[in-house]
């Protein structure tokens, strides 16, 4: 036994590693694809939702359960199997019926999912799309049936993983609601990489329709953007040269950073999730190692006409809302940086014309105590000669005399207590 204890989530991260195994497909056969969606917090939605749902299928069927907390699951339905994952926006269904059939994309293959389960459904449709499988090795034939089968305006087709295989779709919505792909084989093809190719470009499809939700995001907030760029470019130029009331013009600008920031807030999820989308569907494709047919366009070719234009839009809406954010702030910095300039500067007048007030108030108080000391002085020789009056008639001294000679005295006396006041409150 190893002396070394296991970290607790080893074995959950060593298996989610072959969390999502390949279908197994013979061929021919033929495959209905699946994908729902809430239409809002699709990231926070409540799965147990989505497995009751799953569970209810079972049910109808009599299907075996998978495990609770399962993200995926593969079994019997009837007379079809059944691929079911829960991911991080959405969840998929995949049915698969084999043997070779007349009619090519027939959507009665989506019989498999009853229309009161479907209706009871936790999500919207992100998509769906049926899958044809068969055996064909002649460029002809399958040339020929494409040109039946898909719009040759949007037709994307190739070799895959090297001539195994020859894929075809043109990602547009067919009369019945669905997409429509077709997967030519070699005879000797082997069932798992048929899986491969499959689960392969149902991602492709589910990824790319995802990605798109970014660009519809983008169009929505162009017009709101603009008018909010132009009110902060007006701003901007107001702050050229002399501010009447910068004040004002501050929480204009705080306002305008709060709206911007608003809309970063609602978007950063979606965008965010539109940059990793688009690169799981360039991914996908490239695994592919595709090969061109004829003269037709690739499937790298078709996402690179119309997919990629969509998602530089998006990018470029992330980027504008990015550069406007730090437009903002900045202007809000330097704003308030004059602002708090002039309020620095009002405090210094302030403070100065407060020094001036303090000295006048002091040279007023000092002649005020100087006028104190005259006036108690002289009430302290009034008194001084009113007790000393029967002194002075025995030294037969006249008041007169008797006053100036105890004036200097009660001026000191007064001004040295003042003094000792003043020491004190010191």
């Amino acid at each position: 036994m190893f002396p070394i204890d296991d970290h607790p989530l080893r074995y959950a991260m060593a298996n989610e590693l072959h969390a999502r195994p390949f279908p197994v497909i013979s061929v021919p056969s033929r495959a209905a694809y699946l994908a729902l969606k809430p239409a809002e917090n699709a990231s926070g939605r409540d799965r147990a939702k989505d497995w009751a749902h799953l569970i209810d299928l079972l049910d109808r069927f009599g299907a075996q359960h998978p495990q609770p907390g399962a993200t995926h699951y593969s079994g019997l339905i009837g007379k079809y199997s059944l691929k079911w994952e829960s991911h991080t926006e959405f969840v998929t269904y995949t049915v698969f019926e084999e043997g070779s059939f007349d009619d090519a994309f027939d959507p009665k293959i989506f019989s498999a999912f009853p229309e009161d389960w479907l209706a009871a459904s936790t999500g919207f449709r992100l998509t769906s799309a049926i899958i044809q499988i068969e055996i064909a090795t002649d460029d002809d034939r399958i040339e020929k049936k494409t040109r039946d089968w898909f719009v040759p305006e949007s037709l994307a087709m190739s070799r895959v993983l090297d001539n195994e295989l020859c894929v075809a779709g043109d990602f547009r919505i067919d009369s019945s609601g669905h997409m429509r792909f077709a997967i030519f084989s070699q005879p000797n093809a082997r069932e798992r990489i048929v899986g491969r190719v499959v689960q392969q470009l149902c991602e492709i499809e589910t990824y790319k329709a995802t990605s798109m939700l970014g660009l519809q995001m983008a169009r929505n907030l162009s017009s709101g953007m603009g008018a909010i760029d132009k009110t902060l470019t007006s701003l901007l130029a107001g702050m050229v040269g002399s501010i009447t009331k910068p004040a004002v013009t501050l929480q204009s600008l705080l306002e305008v950073s709060a709206e911007i920031e608003s809309i970063v807030a609602q978007s950063s999820f979606r965008f965010g999730a539109t940059t990793a989308y688009k690169s799981i569907v360039n991914q996908r494709i490239a695994v592919l190692r595709e090969e061109r047919f004829k003269d037709t366009q690739t499937l790298g070719e078709f996402m690179m006409r119309r997919f990629d234009p969509a998602m530089r839009t998006v990018i470029s809406t992330q980027d504008r809302l990015t550069r406007m954010s730090e437009r903002a702030q900045r202007a809000s910095d330097l704003l308030r940086t004059r602002v708090d300039v002039e309020r620095s500067a009002q405090n210094q007048e302030l403070l100065t014309s407060m020094d001036k007030r303090a000295d006048v108030q002091l040279r007023l108080q000092r002649t005020v105590e100087g006028l104190s000391v005259v006036a108690i002085s002289y009430y302290a020789v009034n008194l001084v000669l009113y007790i000393g009056g029967p002194l002075a008639k025995t030294l037969e001294m006249s008041k007169t005399l008797m006053a100036g000679l105890v004036t200097p005295f009660v001026l000191l006396g007064v001004w040295w207590m003042i003094k000792r006041i003043h020491k004190k409150l010191d």
